[in-house]
């Protein structure tokens, strides 16, 4: 089991914990409660149709389980990763699981000389409040739609979401409750796995986004246009080794950031924000302490399954 199996076999078993935990819609047969009561080969084989029928379902679960396929090869491994997991309510922490996981064991293969490991998710304290700043509310205004096109893990649109829940108190009006859940929200990334994970955390939301895999510097406009973009793109305009052909890249950026970008003064009531460096020390807090709670599964998989070096 490589870095990268090793990352997705946990994220799909999080997964259907934190449906659970939210109750989210996934299939009775196929959720997490069907494998806490299985062992030794039953477990293994049961695991296996899970994944495969989840493929097969249709529809948003369709498309975060395609190609989905299972890693385990040792049964007694797979049932003491799944009671760890069950040992937690993993929806109750302020950050995003599945996101942490998958960036911290993509900085441990790039430490080991695998490859670079990227960043895929912002902190939510930032999400958060450029939520605060920007208001993205949906309601009635029908054509209204919010869009992250190099969204990752899809921090900012879960971020947009919340917002409006927590602006509404999770009341909406009849004409406006479906089309928000399924019409609002879109995305796009170049990496098929942060795109899993985004369409996972807006599923647990009970929202259907949008989310298209691909390039979004290099593909051709599509002609599409949203009423709000929150996004912390990539800096540079480089990809695949040269930069793109088009007309509306007029300025030329490094791969620096600077993150006291985030207090402008020029914003109102800018004297509520927080500083920055408040902002990337609660962030760093809260992921240390998510990652400690992921060790035990990581060493495990490692000790027991075997992962490639």
């Amino acid at each position: 089991m490589d870095y990268g199996d090793y990352i997705e076999q946990l994220t799909y078993l999080l997964f259907l914990k934190m449906a659970e935990e939210r109750g989210a819609a996934v299939p009775k047969g196929l959720d997490w409660a069907s494998l806490k009561d299985k062992s030794g080969t039953a477990l293994t084989d049961h695991y296996a149709g899970i994944l495969r029928r989840l493929r097969e379902a249709g529809g948003l679960l369709a498309d975060i389980f395609a190609q989905a396929t299972p890693r385990f090869n040792n049964p007694v491994n797979l049932k003491r990763v799944i009671a760890m997991i069950d040992e937690e309510d993993w929806s109750a922490m302020d950050v995003d699981v599945k996101g942490a996981a998958f960036e911290g064991l993509l900085e441990k293969a790039a430490s080991e000389g695998k490859k670079d490991a990227g960043q895929y998710f912002t902190p939510r304290p930032l999400i958060q409040s450029i939520c605060r700043v920007m208001k993205p509310d949906p309601r009635g205004r029908p054509e209204f739609t919010i869009c992250d096109p190099a969204c990752g893990t899809g921090g900012f649109l879960v971020g947009a979401y919340e917002w409006l829940v927590a602006e509404s108190q999770g009341v909406f009006d009849r004409a406006d409750a479906r089309r928000i859940k399924s019409k609002t929200y879109f995305g796009q990334d170049l990496v098929p796995r942060p795109r899993r994970l985004a369409l996972m955390n807006l599923f647990l939301h009970g929202v259907e986004p949008h989310i298209h895999l691909g390039d979004t510097i290099y593909e051709p406009d599509r002609g599409e246009r949203y009423d709000v973009v929150l996004t912390n793109p990539p800096f540079g305009t480089k990809g695949a080794n040269q930069a793109p052909d088009r007309d509306d890249f007029t300025v030329e950026t490094s791969n620096k950031l600077d993150i006291t970008w985030l207090k402008d003064e020029s914003v109102e009531d800018s004297d509520e924000l927080p500083e920055p460096q408040d902002l990337a020390r609660e962030a760093i807090t809260e992921l240390e302490a998510v990652v400690d709670d992921l060790r035990e599964i990581v060493t495990l998989i490692e000790k027991e399954e075997g992962v490639e070096k």
